[in-house]
């Protein structure tokens, strides 16, 4: 016989791809087997038995052309050989073996029909095209490889310990809030039943047991290793199913071969019941082979007719069965809902909220699945919740960053507060929460994180900086920050990064902000209003702003110091200005004023002004200054400045000058009646010449020349005894003044890039002036006395 098990390729798959078979394809592959057995059967009997059976016909009457004569002469033959005693009966054909079997083999040819020859042939195809069709899917290259991955991560999520903790922890919660939820979720659907949306819990998701009791504190274990590995899982899930939900080919190809099938099924019951009546014993066959035989009629019997006729009375009624399980695939497949995967009832019983529903092939292989067994599709969910993501990233990221690893990071940072800094990490580990002497968190680049409560324990944290950086507070973190936190620093790109929680901080001192702003709520990110922030004394804002937003007035009743650098976007309107009275400091860099703007004249408390990087050419309103008089600081640096007025010398409080980096040629003598001035930078201008009146500032200690064309120094310029730095470098300067030597506090000392031949020996008598100080090509300081350099080298 011909074994069954040689037709197993046809149906034969990897093993894992049962999950993805339900019932019906189940038992639709054993009818396929049992219909199989009967076309092998039959196949097999066809080979080995004499299909036909044949005899010539008795003479049942003369030929119309005998003559009556020889007919009378045939029927007294007959009545003789009646007459005497006959030994045999019967009709002897004198034929032998080898006629018969020609006879035999043209009856069969030409008198047997077709469907009794061909019987078990078409089982077996029908058969084969049956379990070739319902296993096409899973050998089809674009269909089988998403088949594999699927169930390749299916096997991997279901077996990963991280699922197993995931669904402990959420069993392990407050009875009373999990019949809370259930409450409330029963109401839910009450409510949503009268009209079904698109999206509806399966039904076998709906009968799934409570299945998951599980041990919590070895639930709780899980160790660097597995929490890699079910990290990778994420990553997989995630790439998977992106892809995945694109297209819809596995559904296609399922509902294409499931209308095959039905198809199918329709032709083969049409025509095998209307012909399965041919399938007789008795076979009457004429042929012309009297000439070979001497006989045209015979009497043929179909030895396996009887058995054939079984069978396929057998073989209709497996089929029939067959097909009422394809139309039940088909109504099942046309009614239900399988585009669309909802994981409700999941989210209900294990009380993770953000498992996403799902569409497409992804939808339509969890369906699948589910009529294997539900708890497959529960414990891969885990794995689309970016919730269970986090938490298994926090646990890998306590792993990696311990305690100790981190106090091993902590520095001093300038303002003198022991700072950790943490860059690029997927999270913020809890550990953090651990380093109790903490003042200073700065977080860059970490996003989605929310810091818990226990960042109350850092009782001395005054001080946060977030540069891109999107996080939410849970609200004891909340409660705690408002309390204690001094200093916040914010770097933004978009809305996540800009914290709402900031603007109830009631006792920050220091605001700092770095991202672009626009007083229109539809272009980009809006400053709310900073009115809760009672104590807030620092307001720097590094943006793009066209005006003062209303949010800084409302805390310019104590605000004190405001910097604005605005990154080249023209500051227009600054009428708001003169509702901060209190302001002693205010920086308004890269703003791309032309002109001092006349609101500044109006902050009778300012100390310092800085209009760094604009395009100020003219500063003739400086003599408005004179109403200023707590001004002691003006930085005027980075502009197009060709000169300056006489009206300077009105600003007689003043301490530090900035006029670097201008185009200033000539120094007017006015400017040395400010004689507070300690500090003065006249650095990168086209200054020639120092007047003598120079030497009236007694109270310099900072004087900058660098980079002008300056050709001599005054005397007088040696008279400011209490320089402590001169630059003098990049200038045209051939002689130093022997009187270097009336600075003996001089400590830093600027001559590179001049024109020097020698130094004087008289740099010997500034004795606070080091080696390091001393800017200086090598070989002009090796014209020094030796023991001048001896001192100067010894540190």
């Amino acid at each position: 016989m011909i074994p069954v098990m040689e037709f197993r390729q046809f149906s034969e798959q990897q093993p894992a791809f049962r999950v993805l078979k339900p019932w019906w394809d189940v038992f639709t592959d054993y009818l396929s087997v049992i219909m199989l057995m009967i076309g092998v059967f039959g196949c097999t009997l066809q080979v080995m038995q004499d299909k036909i059976i044949c005899l010539p016909q008795r003479i049942s009457s003369p030929p119309e052309n005998t003559s009556e004569v020889e007919l009378k002469s045939v029927l007294h033959l007959q009545s003789n050989i009646s007459a005497v005693p006959r030994e045999m009966r019967g009709l002897k054909t004198d034929l032998d073996l080898q006629q018969y079997s020609f006879i035999n083999q043209m009856c069969y040819e030409k008198a047997l029909h077709w469907y009794a020859k061909y019987f078990p042939y078409l089982v077996l195809i029908h058969t084969l095209v049956f379990m070739v069709c319902s296993n096409f899917w899973f050998k089809f290259p674009g269909s089988s490889s998403k088949i594999e991955h699927f169930i390749s991560m299916l096997g991997k999520c279901f077996d990963s310990p991280w699922t197993t903790r995931a669904l402990s922890e959420v069993s392990g919660e407050n009875p009373e809030e999990k019949d809370s939820k259930k409450a409330g979720t029963s109401r839910s659907n009450t409510a949503a039943s009268p009209g079904e949306g698109s999206l509806e819990k399966t039904q076998s998701l709906r009968s799934i047991p409570e299945k998951i009791v599980v041990d919590k504190p070895s639930a709780s274990v899980l160790d660097k290793k597995e929490g890699e590995q079910a990290k990778a899982l994420f990553e997989k899930v995630k790439k998977f199913r992106l892809h995945v939900e694109e297209g819809d080919i596995l559904y296609i190809m399922y509902v294409r071969q499931t209308v095959f099938k039905v198809f199918k099924f329709l032709l083969i019951i049409a025509y095998n019941s209307s012909l399965v009546n041919k399938v007789r014993n008795r076979v009457r066959c004429e042929v012309e082979i009297q000439d070979m035989t001497g006989y045209k009629e015979f009497e043929c019997n179909h030895t396996m007719a009887h058995l054939f006729s079984k069978l396929s009375y057998c073989y209709l009624c497996l089929v029939a069965v067959y097909g009422l399980t394809s139309l039940y695939t088909s109504y099942w497949l046309f009614y239900r809902s399988l585009k669309e995967y909802s994981f409700e009832y999941v989210r209900q019983e294990t009380g993770i909220n953000d498992i996403p529903d799902v569409k497409n092939d992804f939808a339509f292989m969890l369906h699948m699945i589910d009529q294997y067994d539900p708890l497959y599709s529960k414990r891969f969910a885990v794995f689309l919740s970016e919730v269970s993501e986090n938490k298994l990233k926090q646990l890998n990221l306590n792993h990696e960053w311990t305690a100790e690893k981190l106090r091993q990071r902590l520095q001093t940072n300038p303002n003198n507060r022991l700072e950790l800094q943490l860059f690029m990490l997927p999270g913020l580990p809890d550990t953090v929460f651990e380093l109790t002497e903490l003042q200073s968190l700065k977080l860059e680049i970490i996003n989605n994180v929310t810091i818990p409560g226990s960042i109350s324990q850092l009782e001395d944290l005054q001080e946060l900086s977030l540069y891109q950086c999107s996080l939410k507070l849970h609200s004891t973190a909340t409660s705690f920050l408002k309390e204690n936190l001094k200093v916040l620093r914010v770097k933004f790109d978009d809305n996540r990064e800009l914290p709402n929680w900031m603007y109830g901080l009631r006792n920050l001192e220091e605001l700092y902000l770095t991202g672009s702003l626009s007083p229109d709520a539809s272009k980009n990110i809006v400053l709310e209003s900073l009115r809760e922030m009672k104590c807030l004394k620092t307001l720097s804002l590094k943006s793009n702003l066209t005006k003062i937003p209303q949010s800084i007035v409302d805390v310019s009743s104590h605000l004190q110091r405001l910097y604005l650098h605005n990154d080249g976007t023209k500051l227009v309107m600054l009428n708001n200005l003169k509702k901060m009275t209190n302001l002693i400091e205010l920086d308004l860099v890269r703003c791309d004023l032309e002109r001092i703007p006349h609101a500044i004249f109006s902050l009778t408390n300012l100390q310092e002004l800085d209009l760094k990087e604009n395009n100020i050419r003219s500063i003739e309103e400086i003599i408005s200054f004179q109403h200023l008089r707590k001004l002691t600081c003006l930085k005027l640096w980075y502009n197009g400045i060709m000169y300056i007025p006489e009206h300077i010398k009105k600003l007689g409080s003043l301490e530090r000058l900035y006029f670097s980096h201008n185009k200033i040629e000539i120094l007017p003598s006015h400017l040395f009646l400010c004689n507070k001035l300690r500090y003065l930078d006249l650095s990168n201008n086209d200054i020639r010449f120092i007047p003598p009146e120079i030497g009236v500032l007694q109270s310099l200690q900072y004087f900058s020349v660098t980079c002008n064309k300056i050709e001599n120094l005054p005397d007088e310029l040696f008279f400011c005894k209490k320089l402590k730095t001169l630059k003098l470098g990049k200038n045209s300067l051939s002689i130093l003044s022997p009187k270097i030597s009336y600075l003996a506090l001089l400590t830093y000392l600027e001559l590179k890039g001049n024109h020097f031949e020698l130094l004087p020996q008289e740099l010997g008598y500034c004795r606070a002036l080091k080696r390091s100080g001393l800017i200086v090509e090598e070989t002009l300081f090796e014209t020094l006395p030796s023991d001048v350099r001896d001192q100067m080298k010894a540190e």
